[in-house]
Protein backbone atom coordinates (compact mmCIF):
# COMPACT_ATOMS: atom_id res chain seq x y z
CA UNK A 1 0.00 0.00 0.00
CA UNK A 2 3.00 2.17 0.00
CA UNK A 3 4.62 3.79 -3.37
CA UNK A 4 8.12 5.04 -2.65
CA UNK A 5 10.33 7.67 -4.91
CA UNK A 6 13.63 7.94 -4.46
CA UNK A 7 14.96 11.54 -4.77
CA UNK A 8 18.97 11.27 -6.43
CA UNK A 9 19.21 15.31 -5.09
CA UNK A 10 22.44 17.69 -5.43
CA UNK A 11 25.03 17.88 -2.95
CA UNK A 12 28.07 19.67 -3.67
CA UNK A 13 27.86 23.23 -2.52
CA UNK A 14 29.10 25.55 -4.59
CA UNK A 15 31.67 27.86 -4.53
CA UNK A 16 30.67 30.81 -2.63
CA UNK A 17 27.09 29.38 -1.16
CA UNK A 18 26.77 29.87 2.62
CA UNK A 19 23.99 27.13 1.99
CA UNK A 20 23.40 24.97 -0.81
CA UNK A 21 20.35 25.58 -2.24
CA UNK A 22 19.73 22.90 -4.98
CA UNK A 23 19.14 20.26 -2.76
CA UNK A 24 15.88 22.14 -1.74
CA UNK A 25 15.39 22.89 -5.29
CA UNK A 26 15.46 19.49 -6.32
CA UNK A 27 13.07 18.19 -3.52
CA UNK A 28 10.57 21.07 -4.53
CA UNK A 29 10.80 19.83 -7.86
CA UNK A 30 10.38 16.22 -7.07
CA UNK A 31 7.25 16.78 -4.90
CA UNK A 32 5.11 19.32 -7.62
CA UNK A 33 6.34 16.37 -10.29
CA UNK A 34 4.55 13.77 -7.99
CA UNK A 35 1.76 15.40 -7.22
CA UNK A 36 1.45 16.67 -10.72
CA UNK A 37 1.30 13.25 -12.31
CA UNK A 38 -0.62 11.36 -9.50
CA UNK A 39 -2.49 9.88 -11.73
CA UNK A 40 -0.17 8.16 -13.74
CA UNK A 41 1.65 6.72 -11.10
CA UNK A 42 -1.67 5.65 -9.22
CA UNK A 43 -1.21 7.49 -6.28
CA UNK A 44 -3.03 9.94 -4.37
CA UNK A 45 -2.09 13.57 -4.44
CA UNK A 46 -2.83 14.69 -1.18
CA UNK A 47 -0.88 11.96 0.58
CA UNK A 48 2.63 12.37 -0.68
CA UNK A 49 5.00 12.61 1.98
CA UNK A 50 8.56 12.78 2.55
CA UNK A 51 11.54 11.14 4.26
CA UNK A 52 15.06 11.46 5.16
CA UNK A 53 17.96 10.20 6.59
CA UNK A 54 20.49 12.57 8.54
CA UNK A 55 21.30 15.14 6.32
CA UNK A 56 18.27 14.27 4.44
CA UNK A 57 16.21 14.61 7.55
CA UNK A 58 17.46 18.15 7.14
CA UNK A 59 16.30 18.26 3.54
CA UNK A 60 12.95 16.66 4.17
CA UNK A 61 12.52 19.11 7.11
CA UNK A 62 13.74 22.23 4.23
CA UNK A 63 11.21 20.81 2.18
CA UNK A 64 8.18 20.97 4.44
CA UNK A 65 9.05 24.23 5.90
CA UNK A 66 10.30 26.04 2.96
CA UNK A 67 7.07 25.27 0.52
CA UNK A 68 5.18 28.78 -0.26
CA UNK A 69 7.75 29.27 -3.20
CA UNK A 70 9.88 27.60 -5.75
CA UNK A 71 13.37 28.62 -5.09
CA UNK A 72 13.83 28.18 -8.65
CA UNK A 73 11.88 29.32 -12.17
CA UNK A 74 8.75 27.41 -12.73
CA UNK A 75 10.05 24.91 -16.35
CA UNK A 76 6.04 23.98 -16.43
CA UNK A 77 2.76 22.42 -15.16
CA UNK A 78 4.29 20.31 -12.49
CA UNK A 79 5.62 23.61 -10.16
CA UNK A 80 1.55 24.99 -10.31
CA UNK A 81 0.97 22.37 -7.86
CA UNK A 82 1.77 22.45 -4.79
CA UNK A 83 5.45 21.37 -3.36
CA UNK A 84 4.22 21.14 0.56
CA UNK A 85 4.44 17.56 1.90
CA UNK A 86 1.58 16.16 3.50
CA UNK A 87 3.98 14.22 6.01
CA UNK A 88 7.46 14.43 7.27
CA UNK A 89 9.49 11.27 8.51
CA UNK A 90 13.07 12.47 9.74
CA UNK A 91 15.07 9.54 10.67
CA UNK A 92 18.46 10.78 12.77
CA UNK A 93 18.07 13.88 11.27
CA UNK A 94 20.89 16.57 11.05
CA UNK A 95 21.60 20.07 11.34
CA UNK A 96 18.04 21.30 12.44
CA UNK A 97 19.29 23.30 14.90
CA UNK A 98 22.17 25.39 15.82
CA UNK A 99 24.30 24.57 19.17
CA UNK A 100 25.51 27.56 19.91
CA UNK A 101 22.21 29.34 19.79
CA UNK A 102 20.99 26.77 22.97
CA UNK A 103 19.24 24.45 20.25
CA UNK A 104 17.07 27.26 18.28
CA UNK A 105 15.40 25.66 15.19
CA UNK A 106 17.90 26.26 12.27
CA UNK A 107 17.03 29.90 10.55
CA UNK A 108 16.17 28.22 7.37
CA UNK A 109 13.53 26.02 8.57
CA UNK A 110 10.65 28.04 9.20
CA UNK A 111 8.02 25.96 11.57
CA UNK A 112 4.61 27.21 11.44
CA UNK A 113 1.07 25.90 11.96
CA UNK A 114 1.00 24.40 8.50
CA UNK A 115 4.06 22.61 9.06
CA UNK A 116 3.11 18.73 7.82
CA UNK A 117 2.49 16.28 10.54
CA UNK A 118 6.24 15.20 11.71
CA UNK A 119 7.39 11.66 12.68
CA UNK A 120 10.93 11.84 14.48
CA UNK A 121 13.41 9.22 15.37
CA UNK A 122 17.06 9.32 16.93
CA UNK A 123 18.70 7.60 19.68
CA UNK A 124 20.37 9.14 22.49
CA UNK A 125 23.89 8.23 21.39
CA UNK A 126 23.85 9.71 18.07
CA UNK A 127 27.06 11.78 17.21
CA UNK A 128 24.65 14.29 15.86
CA UNK A 129 23.21 14.76 19.24
CA UNK A 130 19.46 14.18 20.29
CA UNK A 131 19.10 18.46 21.01
CA UNK A 132 18.68 18.22 17.53
CA UNK A 133 15.11 16.88 17.55
CA UNK A 134 14.17 17.72 20.42
CA UNK A 135 14.45 21.35 19.55
CA UNK A 136 12.74 20.51 16.54
CA UNK A 137 10.06 18.51 18.05
CA UNK A 138 9.81 21.33 20.96
CA UNK A 139 9.36 24.19 18.01
CA UNK A 140 6.60 21.62 16.28
CA UNK A 141 4.52 21.30 19.74
CA UNK A 142 4.52 25.26 20.72
CA UNK A 143 2.65 25.42 17.27
CA UNK A 144 0.36 22.71 17.50
CA UNK A 145 1.78 20.91 14.53
CA UNK A 146 1.01 17.11 15.08
CA UNK A 147 3.84 14.84 15.99
CA UNK A 148 5.50 11.98 17.02
CA UNK A 149 9.18 11.92 18.45
CA UNK A 150 10.83 8.56 19.73
CA UNK A 151 14.01 8.32 21.00
CA UNK A 152 15.98 5.46 21.77
CA UNK A 153 18.80 4.82 23.90
CA UNK A 154 21.25 3.28 21.67
CA UNK A 155 21.66 3.06 17.73
CA UNK A 156 24.26 5.50 16.84
CA UNK A 157 24.11 6.79 13.72
CA UNK A 158 23.03 4.81 10.52
CA UNK A 159 20.82 2.46 11.66
CA UNK A 160 18.61 2.53 9.02
CA UNK A 161 21.31 1.22 6.55
CA UNK A 162 21.75 -2.53 8.56
CA UNK A 163 19.28 -4.67 11.11
CA UNK A 164 20.97 -4.43 14.77
CA UNK A 165 19.90 -6.38 17.99
CA UNK A 166 18.93 -2.85 19.29
CA UNK A 167 15.01 -1.93 19.58
CA UNK A 168 15.72 1.05 17.40
CA UNK A 169 15.81 -1.04 14.03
Amino acid sequence: GVTAGLLKYRVPRPKGEDKPIGPLMDAQRALGILRNRATEFGIRPDRIGVLGFSAGGHLAAAASTTYAERKYTAPDAADAVSCRPDFTVLIYPAYLTQKDQGDRVSPELTITSNTPPTFISISQDDPVRVETALGYATALQQLRVPMELHIYPKGGHGYGLRRTEMAVT
